[in-house]
């Protein structure tokens, strides 16, 4: 008598229904893993960017600012998100705000985050060879899921950032 091999019509069924079951389980959570190494990659490179402009600053005796830029060469108006994309350059007149002028050094060039906003208490930041800036600076990253996922960048008035789920002053985070 010959055997047959294969699976019957329930088993299918019931391993498919498993298998849609951890599907429709784990899919969020890879989904959430995304948004979360996409939200991380650009705290990250505003962490590097201060750190660049903290340390270019001392090097090179002079000011190094960061300013949002939507072309990549030239600060944008005041208001302008972060988000948007950012530049660090050498600021040889000190302007306060920030402007890129002909013949200022940049630096480097951050593309924009299209899947989140950055909301930002300065248009600008400037630093200077002895390593004060001489204000408190706070930027927070928000994607679609709201304040829950939402990460801030807090710089001190030294220039160190830090990354925080809470504001400055120990508050919940908002996304406006």
């Amino acid at each position: 008598m010959e055997r047959h091999r294969g699976f019957t019509l329930a088993e299918l069924v019931f391993t498919l229904a498993i298998v849609a079951g951890l599907l429709g389980w784990g899919l969020p959570t890879f989904r959430d893993v995304h948004r979360n190494a996409e939200r991380t990659r650009e705290v990250n490179q505003l962490v590097h960017a201060v750190h660049l402009a903290r340390n270019e600053a001392i090097k090179r005796n002079g000011v190094v600012s960061l300013c949002p830029s939507t072309d990549g060469e030239h600060c944008a108006p005041a208001g302008t998100p972060w988000h948007e994309g950012w530049i660090v350059f050498v600021n040889r007149d000190r302007d306060s705000p920030a402007e890129r002028d002909p013949g200022e050094d940049l630096l480097q060039v951050f593309a924009p985050w299209i899947s989140g906003s950055v909301v930002a208490n300065r248009d600008t930041l400037s630093f200077r060879p002895f390593g004060q800036m001489g204000v408190t600076a706070s930027f927070t990253f928000c994607d679609d899921r709201g304040p829950r996922a939402a990460r801030a960048v807090i710089i001190s008035q030294t220039g160190r950032p830090r990354v925080s789920p809470l504001d400055a002053s120990g508050a919940p985070l908002t996304c406006a």
